[in-house]
């Protein structure tokens, strides 16, 4: 799911949340739990229910923060990998693992 500028929020069951993706499969899932995590966010996953045995689980991940703008804080590069790097958006979206941003680079 791209970034959008948008900021999400709700609930999840009693806990008010800001959501960070909707409708993502479980290797997405892990992926964004385990980063924000790492970051020192409090993650909420919500599983969302299937019409049918043969669909896909998808779950919505989010995040107890109130002001947390997933956009803002990959543009801005607050987020840290694994290994101590900045997040950037081809990092956030799965498509790279390589954090040194070179936007001239695109394919």
């Amino acid at each position: 799911m791209p970034l959008e500028g948008k900021h999400n929020f709700g609930s999840i069951g009693e806990t008010r949340v800001t959501f960070v993706e909707k409708n993502v499969g479980e290797i997405r899932k892990d992926f964004l739990e385990k980063l924000l995590n790492h970051n020192g966010f409090e993650v909420v996953i919500d599983t969302i229910e299937k019409n049918s045995e043969e669909d896909l689980q998808l779950y919505t991940v989010a995040v107890t923060d109130m002001v947390f703008n997933p956009t803002i804080w990959v543009y801005e590069r607050k987020l840290k990998t694994f290994d101590g790097h900045k997040v950037t958006p081809a990092y956030w979206e799965q498509k790279t693992e390589e954090t040194n941003p070179m936007y001239w680079k695109n394919s």
